[in-house]
């Protein structure tokens, strides 16, 4: 007996398991799956509306704290790997280069043993011109003196004699000596040459008094002895 109420179109349940199976093996069902990176955005995109739920507001200001803290810690890594370590505050030097006007890359020990050579030569400019150099270069390598660029040698002098008062004489003498022969076209002579670098080998020899130091304030020297 044949029933009429059963649609003869509609299929079973084993027929439209098997519907079902075919239709999902096509291609444009897997096109469309989400892929990893689609998965990984929609947690992210969990994480960050979860920050801002009634549920966790109570937790922002932390979760905030540790973003920034980590934000900062990477921005200062950054900082290091471009620019390296921040060095001390230390007071900026010229180039070694530049002393009383010229370009000179000697160091105060090669200064002065070119002015022995000159001197030993009879050549008592250019020895005194090359000795007053080595001065202001050693002052210059010990960070007693700090000359402003195109210092005179009287200015250099004027600046040594506030760590060396007790060279104050000595020091305007050197510098006289040297502006004698470099400008003033004065020929130097053995004497004048040899007061210089004993100028130069008392300085070497001696240790700098700064401003403000007991040892500058005789007063204050004797009343700390009585």
């Amino acid at each position: 007996m044949i029933r009429l109420d059963i649609d003869p179109y509609v299929p079973d349940g084993d027929d439209a398991r098997r519907w079902a199976e075919q239709e999902l093996q096509d291609p444009r069902y897997a096109d469309a799956k989400p892929t990893w990176f689609d998965y990984l955005a929609e947690d992210v995109a969990e994480f960050i509306s979860g920050l801002f739920s009634p549920d966790t507001g109570q937790q922002v200001g932390n979760v905030a704290l540790i973003i920034v803290t980590v934000v900062i810690v990477a921005a200062l890594i950054t900082v290091l790997i471009l620019w390296g370590r921040p060095r001390g505050s230390r007071r900026v030097r010229r180039p070694a280069t530049d002393l009383l006007g010229e370009r000179d890359r000697r160091t105060a020990a090669q200064l002065r043993a070119d002015a022995a050579r000159s001197a030993r030569e009879g050549d008592w400019d250019a020895a005194t011109v090359l000795r007053f150099r080595a001065l202001a270069r050693a002052l210059l390598e010990r960070d007693i003196i700090d000359p402003a660029p195109g210092a005179t040698a009287q200015a250099i002098a004027r600046e040594a004699a506030v760590a060396f008062d007790a060279q104050r004489v000595e020091l305007t003498a050197a510098a006289s000596a040297f502006d004698d022969v470099r400008y003033l076209r004065r020929p130097a002579s053995e004497q004048s040459y040899r007061a210089l670098a004993e100028t130069d080998d008392r300085l070497a020899s001696l240790h700098p008094v700064l401003s403000g130091s007991p040892l500058s304030n005789p007063d204050a020297l004797e009343g700390a002895q009585a």
